[in-house]
């Protein structure tokens, strides 16, 4: 070849200079090839592992683009090993979770997904959606057999081992997308609740000013914080009030819009203002908003910390100042995300794999509740096909080429 003359034996790593288009030697790399189909693609592969840094790198690349190659698109080299059979869908998409990972636990449920974990669930499940149709099938296309199949014991025993399956996988993978993704928390109030103190205890240190002057956040301030392997996504906004200047109009705007799509709101009031009483600003939240009520300065009062139910609302009484309740206040926040020990067999998972789940389970169940008579069995059948397409999705045997295009742009360049 161009650069050495000849191709170097497979799989050993060989050591050669990489020369400019004068002779100048640029480095002196290691060099693998692989040739197909045993490599990561599929396809013919040939590595190079040179010494790094930004204009080493760029003058090789420059070499190697003159002699008639091009700069991978984000993501394709993993596109490509999912087009030639190397990987399923999902585990293409756990290559990007590994190294998006933000927390250890984050990062071995995707190494479980790319060995394969996650996808060796969904393919049982469609062996069993499958056993299912073929009885289906059957009845339908044998009637004068009279196969009283579904008041048959055996039929709805495996119905049932199906649903089951579904909520195990179901909770492994909502575990795993809690561990990708986390939950946004927005800390909202009243001007001076303590807002500010909570995001500092929260984060560890001083991510916010905290002042006695009312409306110090005109802003809103993001801070991530782990919770043994949960991230915490935290929005600190401006308090709540009528505003008293347009700056600070425009910050409890942007309050409300955090509000609006928070995953969580913790509405933190001041105890010594309102002893026992929900705040009544807590009746303006959106309905159906996921809600903690955080009464703040307990020690103010000489109260203890403690986590209790205040009008159908869960709360923590606590102290941002002094710490005390803050474990409460994390705990808490990991059971109503419905977080549980990161060791737990979480597969990494996407909103849409779960959205996929969602609607598979939801045909199955379908399908059970309509399944009354034999004069049904089509409808059923129906179902289970639909069931199949929706979990076809999470591996890739059954996805639209805008979906694809969707998953690899997203992924940095060399991967």
């Amino acid at each position: 070849m161009s650069l050495w003359g000849h191709i170097p034996p497979p799989r050993v790593a060989t050591l050669r200079n990489i020369c400019s288009a004068d002779g100048i030697t640029l480095d002196a790399v290691l060099v693998l090839y692989f040739p197909a189909p045993a490599s990561f693609t599929g396809e013919t592969v040939m590595e190079l592992q040179g010494h790094g840094g930004t204009v080493v790198q760029g003058e090789i690349v420059t070499r190697i683009v003159a002699l008639g190659a091009r700069l991978a698109r984000p993501g394709e080299f993993t596109e490509r090993a999912f087009l030639n059979g190397k990987l399923d869908l999902a585990q293409a998409e756990a290559v990007a979770d590994l190294i998006d990972a933000g927390s250890t636990a984050a990062a071995r449920a995707a190494m479980r997904s790319l060995q394969g974990a996650f996808s060796a669930r969904i393919a049982d499940l469609q062996v069993q959606l499958t056993s299912l149709r073929v009885q289906v099938e059957a009845a339908i296309d044998f009637p004068d057999e009279e196969l009283d199949l579904l008041s048959s014991a055996g039929f709805k025993q495996r119905l049932a081992a199906v649903l089951a399956t579904f909520d195990s996988i179901t909770v492994a993978a909502r575990q795993g997308a809690l561990l990708r993704e986390g939950v946004n928390v927005v800390i909202a109030g009243k001007p001076n609740a303590g807002k500010s103190s909570l995001i500092n205890r929260l984060a560890g240190e001083d991510v916010a000013i905290v002042t006695p002057v009312a409306g110090t956040t005109r802003d809103v301030l993001r801070q991530s914080v782990n919770l043994d392997g949960l991230q915490i996504h935290l929005s600190d906004t401006a308090g709540l009030r009528a505003a008293v200047d347009s700056i600070e109009a425009e910050g409890i705007r942007r309050a409300w819009v955090e509000i609006a799509r928070a995953d969580h709101v913790l509405f933190v009031s001041d105890a010594t203002l309102n002893s026992t009483t929900a705040p009544p600003e807590i009746g303006s939240l959106p309905p159906g908003v996921a809600l903690t009520w955080v009464r703040n300065k307990i020690d103010l009062l000489g109260e203890t910390a403690r986590r209790d139910e205040q009008g159908g609302v869960s709360c923590i009484h606590l102290s941002a100042q002094s710490g005390n309740g803050i474990d409460l206040l994390r705990t808490h926040l990991k059971a109503v995300a419905g977080f549980r020990d990161s060791e737990s067999g979480a597969v990494s998972a996407r909103r849409r794999h779960l959205d996929a789940l969602a609607r598979a389970a939801a045909a199955v169940r379908h399908a059970a509740d309509d399944a009354t008579s034999a004069s049904m069995l089509e409808l059923y059948a129906e179902d289970l096909r639909v069931a199949q397409n929706a979990l076809s999705e999470i591996s890739g045997e059954f996805s639209s080429d805008d979906l694809l295009g969707e998953i690899f742009s997203r992924f940095c360049i060399g991967k």
